[in-house]
């Protein structure tokens, strides 16, 4: 019972031990203190709630809010003591707010629910008691011998047992986990792979031991101990042998697995793990604004206290004649009464604080998100791929972006790999026609045609095609782009690999006549040249980022044993001690700076005594328990040693269409670019160069290859003194990863005043972690500025985190980046549609949603204030307590909210057309203390002009009906919000520049609303009103001529001088956007776009717009699809400006 309570509360117990003990089959010890552990069950859980911690969970998460949690206090202080307003007031909207909120959360969480089901109920099969037995996915256990069929998921994290192949050996896509969607081999231990029927598996009695669930997919440490006959066999576990919970089987059969993790404990799950919720800078300002205004309120409600004390002072005013005092209230605390009095003004004055701005600004998010997946300018037709919205938060933050840390392969490259050159014993070669030709010669010249390989070239060769996990798949009968042909023989093969790289260089072998021809068990086959050779795999030594490399171990036809490594020049080099060591080095120097990625590779023979020996250290390290990373990769150094060098590879990632104009456009928009990538100085510069991210006249400084820090810190003085000499110039900055590791450890002040005086930063050789370290350095600086990370790959993913926005390209490197960003596109080039147009739009927006909103407020609470100096402080209202609940909800919601979701203030086209537009709103600019002062103080302005103009107008008892009857205090009220509600729907169109019939409708249809509204309300007496003070107040001011000229002379008062400073400023302080205003109107723009469309739909609706480019059309648009002729007009607009 208590953990199932501890379960519904969201507890995870904590794991005893570091590792766990599966008994297969569930066989547990019978003799000796055995504890069985406890494990969880195989319930997928990704909802938030259950049935009973939903509304105390979602209550508790909704008035952590600050305005939430202040509206309750005030209608908890209007329920205990006697407040000038009903409690429906306060807690009316607050319910509104909280129960709107609730149901779009409970229904978003009853989904999740329904999709948990669906998973939790899928059908599977066990193995029990001697056969099959059918069951539901929830009900697998740990330790459950599980049956797996072809094309089926796996429902849990298993350990491979045994498959319908005699090697145990099975084919396994992680796309859904990962989106890499080549296959990957894993293989069962030699004991249990032969058990291949469930009579035979019903008979294993083994033991796994393994460390406890973590959430790295990559990572897996445990063995199994298998009972035969006498003896215990002891063998490693590692990830080739765990099937992860969402993969799917694939080119086998069948496979049979024992379930090691389970539900939310597999690797699946862990990785569902919630980010660290990122907050924008409009939501912290939002918070600052709400913290003044509730200052203003606190000093409003206090000093009407203290006035309404000194007014009292004089006697007749303290108990007039008509308003006596009990016994009672006489003899009460004056403290109490202090207090009291305060509660009720603050009661009164309370809706300075707008409760619903913050569902207002949810919506808003919500809703504006949709535009970003509509818009087909961020469609890529050849991947049929559009844009995907992660997290709707941060829409506005897109406007605010100072620095961009972008990945260079897949992100700024096609990750599209095509071999170039190689060297082979210090000879440049290059592929002509399908055949290795050494530089210098063609394939005319004697040496050129060669029908042959020397023996160096096919050791090479034969190296690529060895030292790698590239997969063929068996179900190819068919080449995909047709068959290769190597010297005249047709190999109809389809390579998958993780690593396009790899994919590469075993494809270029196969062209010139080295081709991998597939794996048997154990056995790799190689034509070499039409002649088959078959080498058996002995060890493979996994690639790490840290050792840049990976090996294979293999006896050749001849019985020897042989390493083949490839890896990075860094880490291959330097263990090499033979062959053309300096003239290769020179040669990837060369591809290097052609932009080429490189490889070196290199082999070592070993002698029986030296196999023997790495065998039994690689046995140790694999099946130790505890820190088998760190024994695992000593053990790799000690064998990865005394090698000879082979040769190197060239193969060339080219460059995405457009990235060179994307650089430079975020350049002129005020946004630094940071280049980090893992790839070598020379290839990294290269590619700098060639993408515009350096210029050629930049003048370029490295702070690279430093040892130790004092040389580090001299290096950094010294680039801080010619920055300063050669000031005019434009500087670019190269680091890496060594140096950078130096200089942030005791010389970061000084690193970032290089990094921030330097154009352009490339950081090359960078590990994951180091890049994530990069952004929360300049995230965490004393500027504070706005970062954005973009990348594609799974070494992005701590970076994109780690930024205030983190964008992934859906690229050839899996998903990871992507599933865990905040945005994802296609390709670069749409970063500045992004940016420029829908961030511009989204922060202006915002921006503007949130002062009107507390503008609103203050037009609406300060008629209350000034109206107490006319009651005595009396705590009488001046509007009725109906008009007090609906103002927000309402007469004003919904014009603010369409403007929020349609305002387009400039042509989208000149956005991106004119980058320099963006430094407008850059650094909060639009809700930094300026505007936000500017708009407070027009709203205390027109708050004056409305309650002062009612009141020359009543005030002296002036009769306003022919019969001479007089108007009382709730007339004069319902004039004062008559008169608010007209003025700030008019004022947010005045705001509007993009008018939509939507628009429209609810601007005009506001107003029209309030009319009817009132009429009906005072018209009518309803009998469920237990008072009905505003019966046919409404309709006796609209009958006074007098009433309607007042309304329209105060609300033209309001408004003239806003008009007239906005006319001023464009005219003789225009800022670039209102230039940008100016010429858009002169310019006759014939917009042929597709508003609010799905994408299916907007696309054949494009193939119609050539009939109506005669038409003129001025109905609502987004930033969807733009037609070529728009763009036209747009390019016109743009001469004009310039003109």
């Amino acid at each position: 019972m208590l953990r199932w309570v501890r379960q519904q509360l969201g507890f995870d117990p904590p794991h005893q031990s570091d590792t766990r003990t599966i008994y297969i089959a569930n066989r547990f010890p019978q003799h000796g203190h055995y504890v069985p552990q406890k494990f969880a069950d195989n319930r997928i859980i990704s909802s938030k709630y259950t049935v009973w911690n939903f509304v105390p969970k979602n209550l508790f998460e909704q008035f952590r809010r600050i305005a939430n949690f202040y509206f309750l206090i005030i209608f908890l202080v209007q329920l205990m003591i006697d407040t000038p307003t009903s409690p429906i007031t306060s807690g009316l909207p607050l319910f509104f707010v909280i129960t709107v909120t609730a149901i779009k959360q409970g229904y978003e969480d009853w989904l999740r629910h329904k999709a948990d089901n669906e998973v939790n109920g899928a059908p599977v099969y066990v193995v029990r008691s001697g056969g099959l037995v059918k069951t539901r996915s929830k009900n697998i256990r740990v330790g459950d011998i599980v049956r797996v069929a072809k094309d089926e998921t796996f429902p849990v994290d298993l350990v491979l047992l045994s498959s319908d192949r005699v090697d145990g050996s099975c084919h396994v896509t992680t796309a859904s986990l990962d989106g890499e969607t080549n296959l990957k081999t894993h293989i069962a231990v030699p004991e249990t792979a032969v058990l291949q029927s469930v009579a035979n598996l019903d008979k294993l009695v083994a033991v796994i031991e393994c460390q406890q669930p973590e959430a790295d997919l990559y990572r897996f440490v445990g063995r199994i101990t298998v009972s035969h006959q006498t003896e215990e066999i002891v063998r490693p576990l590692g990830p080739e042998s765990l099937l992860l919970r969402g993969a799917r089987l694939k080119n086998t059969k069948e496979i049979f697995g024992v379930a090691v993790y389970t539900g939310m404990e597999t690797k699946m799950a862990l990785n569902y793990k919630s980010k660290s919720q990122k907050r924008s800078a409009v939501e912290k300002s939002m918070n600052s604004f709400l913290i003044i205004y509730l200052i203003i309120l606190l000093f409003e409600a206090i000093l009407s206290t203290i006035l309404k004390y000194a007014w009292q002072a004089e006697e007749k005013w303290d108990e007039p004649w008509y308003n006596e005092k009990t016994e009672h209230e006489r003899n009460s605390s004056k403290i109490l009464r202090f207090i009291s009095d305060f509660l009720a003004f603050l009661v009164l004055y309370n809706f300075i604080i707008p409760i619903s701005l913050y569902v207002t600004v949810e919506m808003q998010k919500f809703l504006g998100s949709f535009f970003i997946g509509w818009d087909l300018d961020l469609y890529h037709e050849e991947t049929n791929q559009r844009a995907q919205v992660n997290t709707s938060d941060l829409n506005e933050e897109l406007g605010q972006v100072e620095y961009v840390f972008t990945d260079k392969t897949g992100t700024l490259t096609e990750n599209e790999m095509q071999f170039r050159e190689c060297s082979i014993n210090g000879i440049k070669y290059q592929e002509v026609n399908g055949k290795l030709t050494p530089e210098g010669f063609s394939e005319d010249s004697p040496d050129g045609n060669r029908h042959s390989l020397m023996k160096e070239e096919e050791l090479f060769l034969k190296a690529v095609c060895l030292c790698h996990t590239v997969q063929i798949n068996t179900d190819q009968t068919d080449g995909a782009d047709g068959p290769w042909h190597a010297n005249g023989i047709a190999t109809p093969l389809e390579y998958y690999a993780s690593s396009p790289d790899e994919k590469a260089l075993v494809e270029a072998a196969s062209r010139v006549g080295v081709v991998f021809t597939g794996t048997s068990g154990d056995t790799m086959e190689v034509k070499s040249l039409g002649k088959p050779e078959r080498y058996k795999l002995l060890h493979v030594l996994e690639f790490d980022p840290n050792r840049r490399r990976m090996s294979v171990i293999v006896e050749s036809p001849s019985g020897e044993k042989l390493l083949f490594t490839k890896g990075a020049e860094s880490s291959i080099l330097p263990r090499s001690k033979s062959g053309e060591i300096d003239k290769t080095r020179v040669h990837v120097d060369e591809f290097a700076l052609k932009g080429l990625r490189t490889l070196c590779v290199a082999y070592r023979r070993f002698t029986p005594e030296e196999y023997q020996e790495i065998g039994k250290r690689l046995h140790e390290a694999r099946t130790a328990l505890q820190q088998r990373e760190e024994r695992l990769a000593d053990v790799f150094n000690f064998i990865e040693r005394d090698l000879e060098l082979l040769g190197a590879t060239g193969v060339e990632d080219k460059l995405q269409e457009k990235v060179q104009e994307t650089i430079e456009a975020l350049r002129l928009a005020g946004i630094k670019v940071w280049v980090l990538t893992g790839d070598k100085h020379e290839t990294a510069v290269s590619v700098s160069l060639s993408c515009g991210h350096f210029h050629r006249t930049m003048n370029i400084l490295e702070l690279v290859q430093h040892k130790s820090d004092s040389t580090c810190a001299e290096q950094l003085r010294q680039l801080a003194k010619r920055i300063k000499e050669d000031h005019v110039i434009q500087h670019g900055l190269v680091v890496d990863g060594t140096s950078l590791s130096l200089a942030l450890r005791e010389h970061e002040k000084l690193f970032m005043e290089v990094c921030k005086n330097c154009s352009a930063v490339l950081c090359c050789r960078m590990a994951p972690l180091q890049k994530a370290k990069v952004v929360r350095l300049l995230k965490t600086s004393p500027e504070k500025p706005i970062t954005l990370a973009i990348g594609d790959g799974a070494n992005d993913v701590s970076m994109i985190q780690e930024a205030h926005v983190g964008i992934g390209i859906m690229g050839k490197e899996g998903r990871q980046a992507v599933r865990n960003s905040d945005y994802a596109i296609a390709r670069f080039k749409f970063l500045s549609k992004l940016l420029f147009v829908h961030g511009h739009f989204y922060y202006i927006r915002i921006a503007t949603l949130v002062q009107y909103f507390f503008y609103k407020n203050v037009c609406f609470i300060t008629p209350q204030f000034l109206y107490q100096f006319f009651c005595l402080f009396s705590q009488q209202t001046l509007y009725d307590s109906v008009y007090l609940t609906l103002y927000n909800i309402c007469f004003t919601s919904l014009p603010v909210l369409i403007y929020s979701l349609f305002e387009q203030h400039v042509h989208p086209h000149v956005l991106q057309s004119k980058p320099v537009l963006y430094r407008d709103i850059s650094k909060n600019a639009h809700l930094g203390f300026k505007p936000f002062l500017y708009w407070t103080i027009l709203g205390f302005f027109h708050a004056f002009v409305f309650f002062y103009g009612s009141y020359l107008l009543m005030g002296e008892d002036t009769s306003l009906l022919g019969n001479g009857q007089m108007f009382g205090n709730w007339t004069f009220g319902t004039l004062v919000f008559t008169v608010m509600v007209i003025t700030v729907t008019m004022k947010m169109a005045l705001e509007t520049h993009f008018w939509t019939w939507i628009n429209h409708f609810v601007t005009w249809g506001s107003i029209v609303f309030y009319f009817i509204f009132s009429l009906f309300y005072g018209g009518i007496i309803w009998p469920f009103l237990h008072t009905q003070d505003m019966y046919f107040v409404f309709v006796q001011l609209l009958s006074s001529g007098s009433a309607w000229f007042a309304i329209i002379l105060i609300v033209v008062a309001c408004l003239f001088l806003d008009v007239v400073k906005k006319v001023l400023y464009r005219h003789l302080q225009p800022t670039s956007t209102e230039k940008a205003q100016m010429y858009s109107n002169r310019v006759a723009l014939s917009d042929e776009f597709i508003a609010l469309q799905p994408l299916s739909r907007a696309r054949n609706q494009l193939s119609k717009i050539s009939l109506l480019r005669q038409v003129q059309v001025s109905t609502a648009w987004t930033p969807c699809a733009a037609s070529q002729m728009g763009k036209q007009h747009a390019h016109l607009l743009e001469e004009c400006w310039n003109d």
